[in-house]
């Protein structure tokens, strides 16, 4: 099974990693099976699988749902829950109640949260309580309305030092990985060559240690805009459409069910109503 330890091992060794978003039993187990060795249960739900327009409305008892499933269906990746908008900002107390229940009760091997300086001390909270962190900067959905939209972030030198900044404090609270999204790739080089801990990439370029992507994106089940750094692997949208419609055209026609979708023996419940109603 993949481990926090692993993925430093990862970085020192040179050996880039990927890591995918799941929500349910049936993607979380395929994707083990495909060997891949970080799951991220993201908040990202609220999105693709509730069909919100942003992360913000996802609550902690949702995420818990998608999280429990993904356990059932994943044995050997590394599980990493997002901590949902509001469950971690109140208080230092919330934080580790709340991260902790994605340990305890989600089956999760370790949390994501969004920030940097400021959550320094959460994470050392969390850490010191054995709940591994992966930290999150740049583009963090959490903060859409504060951002301005889902815009690139660090284009300028004074974010692209705080970028840099918060990344040097979650190593030193002890944060086991970063995911950098949307930020320009010269950045996230820099980020990385910073940092003896992975940095996870998604609109970050290709300098980062691992990458990642939202599950839906990468099988083309994503509806509307698809972001710049996509890229689709797989056309899903396509194949369920069409076999929907294929099925719908089947029953219509009364093709399906045939004999082989049918059970046996054959009797005659009818011949028994009408001998013994007499």
């Amino acid at each position: 099974m993949t481990t926090v330890l692993d993925l430093r091992r990862f970085k020192a060794e040179g050996r880039r990693f990927a890591m995918l978003t799941a929500y349910d039993y049936p993607i979380a187990r395929l994707l083990d099976d495909a060997g891949i060795p970080v799951l991220l249960v993201g908040d990202s739900a609220a999105m693709v699988v509730h069909g919100h327009s942003t992360t913000l409305p996802i609550t902690l008892d949702e995420m818990l749902v998608h999280a429990r499933a993904v356990a059932r269906g994943a044995s050997n990746a590394l599980l990493v829950g997002d901590l949902p908008f509001l469950s971690y900002q109140g208080s230092l107390e919330d934080g580790l109640l709340n991260a902790g229940r994605f340990l305890k009760e989600g089956g999760m091997h370790a949390v994501k949260l969004e920030g940097g300086r400021a959550l320094k001390a959460l994470v050392q909270r969390l850490v010191e309580a054995g709940i591994p962190v992966m930290g999150h900067l740049g583009l963090t959905p959490q903060s859409v309305h504060g951002l301005g939209g889902f815009k690139v972030q660090g284009k300028d030198l004074a974010s692209a030092k705080r970028i840099l900044s918060d990344a040097r404090e979650l190593e030193e609270a002890g944060a086991f990985a970063v995911v950098l999204e949307g930020i320009p790739a010269a950045l996230a080089a820099e980020v990385t060559a910073a940092l003896s801990i992975p940095t996870i990439g998604i609109g970050a370029g290709p300098a980062c240690d691992g990458q990642v992507l939202v599950v839906h994106d990468l099988l083309g089940l994503t509806v509307g805009h698809r972001p710049k750094f996509v890229k689709q692997y797989a056309n899903l949208a396509e194949e369920i459409t069409q076999a929907a419609r294929s099925y719908a055209q089947e029953v219509e026609a009364g093709v399906f069910p045939g004999p082989e979708h049918s059970y046996g023996p054959t009797i005659s419940v009818v011949a028994d109503e009408v001998k013994y109603g007499g």
